[in-house]
């Protein structure tokens, strides 16, 4: 069903952030493509290195430099 998708995952700093690698994970197995945008209070929960991993693709962390 979700197989080809492509999904953008947007991670605020919020203690919910921790559960997001988890998602990532259950949405490539059902062979969603996955790219994820977070702010920089979303990667003291979770690391861009490790979402990157995950998802395949880089993290956005800042957009304007």
């Amino acid at each position: 069903m979700l197989s080809g998708k492509k999904i953008i995952i947007g991670i605020s700093g919020g203690i919910a952030a921790i559960k997001i690698p988890l998602f990532i994970r259950e949405l490539r197995r059902n062979g969603v493509e996955v790219f994820v945008v977070m702010t920089k209070a979303a990667a003291e929960f979770v690391t861009p290195l490790s979402l990157s991993a995950l998802s395949l693709h880089p993290v956005v962390v800042d957009i304007f430099p």
